[in-house]
Order: C-alpha cells, then sequence, then structure tokens
C-alpha cells in the first residue's frame, strides 16, 4: 500500500524558506550581518560593561558583598533612592498624562513655548538643573522655599529631571487615537470619566508604563541635579549615586561595584513588571 503526500505543485527547488517567527520574512545573509554587528555594538556599550561590575562585586566572594550592600549607610541610600524613584515615577504619571492631554487636546495661548519648555531637563546638564534647583529652593531662594538638605529636596530634583519622559511617550499615542470612537461612546450615553477610563486610557497605558520604566531608571540613577541641593548627608539624604562616588574615591571599588550590582537588579525588575503590565495591556486591547 502506497502513501501519497500532498504538494503545494511548486518544484522542491523553487520552495520558499521558512519564514520567522516574529517578522515574517526569512533571515538574509545581510539581515544576519546587521543582527551581528547590532548584538556587537550592543554587548560591547552594555552587557560586557555589566557583566565586569558583577565580577568585581562579587571579587570578595558572596561575605564581601553581602557586607558591602547590608552596612546601615548603604541601606539607608538605598532605600532613599528607590522609594524616592517609586514616588516621582507615581507622580509623574499623573501629571505627565495631564500635561501630555493639554498638549494634545487644548489651543491655547503659549503652547509652542510650554513644548519647548517640556523638554528643558532633557537639555540641560544635571549640575546645571542642580544649581537652578539650589537657586530656586536653596537658601537664598526669591520664593522664600527653603528645602536644601532635605529627602524633600531628592523628591524635586528627581521630579525634575524625570518630568519630560511620561509626557513625551503619551503624547505621540495620545495624538493618534481616533476621536470618533470617543464621540461614539458619548452618542451612547458614556460621561467622560467613562470614556477616559475604558476607551483612552487602554490605549495610553502601554506609552505610560514604558515612560514610567524610563523615568524610574533616571531617577535610580540620578546625580548631578541633588548634589547641590540635598547636601549628601549620609543616613539622611545620600543617594545611592552619592555612595557610589564616595566608595570609589576611598578606594573600595569591590563596595561600589556591590552597590551598583543590586541597583542593576532592582531597575531590572521594575521593568521586567512594567513591561509584563504593559503586554498584558495590548494584549486585551
Amino acid at each position: 500500500m502506497t502513501s501519497a503526500t500532498v504538494d503545494s505543485g511548486r518544484p522542491a527547488g523553487n520552495r520558499r524558506p521558512a519564514r520567522s517567527a516574529v517578522s515574517g520574512h526569512p533571515l538574509t545573509r545581510v539581515s544576519g550581518l546587521g543582527l551581528g554587528v547590532a548584538m556587537l555594538w550592543f554587548s560591547l556599550l552594555v552587557l560586557i560593561p555589566l557583566a565586569a561590575v558583577i565580577a568585581v562585586a562579587g571579587s570578595e566572594g558572596w561575605s564581601g558583598f553581602w557586607e558591602a550592600i547590608t552596612a546601615e549607610q548603604t541601606l539607608a541610600s538605598i532605600e532613599l533612592t528607590v522609594f524616592t524613584s517609586i514616588g516621582v515615577t507615581l507622580v509623574n504619571v499623573v501629571m505627565g498624562t495631564l500635561i501630555a492631554w493639554v498638549l494634545v487636546r487644548d489651543r491655547f495661548f503659549g503652547k509652542r513655548v510650554l513644548e519647548v519648555l517640556v523638554d528643558i531637563p532633557f537639555a540641560l546638564p544635571t549640575i546645571v538643573a542642580g544649581l537652578v534647583l539650589l537657586s530656586l529652593y536653596g537658601p537664598n531662594s526669591p520664593l522664600g522655599i527653603d528645602i536644601a538638605n532635605t529627602r524633600t529636596a531628592v523628591f524635586v530634583a528627581f521630579l525634575f529631571v524625570t518630568l519630560p519622559f511620561i509626557v513625551r511617550t503619551v503624547q505621540p499615542v495620545l495624538a493618534e487615537i481616533d476621536q470618533d470612537v470617543e464621540e461614539a461612546a458619548a452618542s451612547l450615553g458614556a460621561s467622560r470619566f467613562t470614556i477616559f477610563w475604558k476607551v483612552i486610557l487602554p490605549s495610553l497605558t502601554p506609552a505610560i508604563t514604558a515612560g514610567a520604566a524610563l523615568s524610574f531608571a533616571r531617577g535610580v540613577s540620578e546625580y548631578g541635579s541633588l548634589v547641590l541641593l540635598s547636601g549628601n548627608l549620609p543616613m539622611r539624604t545620600e543617594v545611592t549615586s552619592v555612595r557610589i562616588f564616595s566608595s570609589i574615591e576611598n578606594d573600595h571599588l569591590e563596595n561600589a561595584a556591590a552597590v551598583a550590582t543590586v541597583l542593576l537588579v532592582i531597575s531590572f525588575a521594575v521593568i521586567v513588571i512594567l513591561d509584563v503590565i504593559q503586554r498584558r495591556t495590548v494584549r486585551r486591547g
């Protein structure tokens, strides 16, 4: 008994190569070369330096690593940095989305100027941002607000440098949302809050989570904008970036690498969590 196979009628030599599950196109020689160059470049800039930091952090063994990250002053700086970055990110999610909404949906005098001002934290060197904040909120504040050498100063500095991230990720997505859907929902009797919550917000969630990840990562790594205003007081206003710099100055490279590794793990975990939220939101949408 012979078995018959179903053929598409195309000669074996002319059959198309298997398609990639991601892009739907075969990986050609040029694509493979591009992938190799991209991975090499990424490895030189990111993977190899990170691996070197982790190797230095573990050079004194687990006991040395644990002792470095559990020192009282180190734990205080990590706690201040992480929780302040989380708080700043939550504020930015609300205020950044609100600013993006105003820039996209409203028309008013000075809108172009506001568009430019939003990017000022991107353009300013961080030490200049610190000088600006010290001039405005320091001992000689023209507003009469002196928050120098306090934890509030750390929070304000983080807010200043992370403001644009949510705005610039949400703004283009909001501009592309079809307002006909909102009008259709309104014609069916939906309130403005329901339209925003059920129609607009699900579309903005991936952009908001992406901006939140960038905001948190920038806050955790910030240094220049707060060194002048916060005072870098141990156990009070010292953040991890300052702690790392102090360890390097004191020739404790292993301690600095250990703290940097902890920050790397925390940042990676937060980014993964936000990415999972983003992917689930997209699938439900």
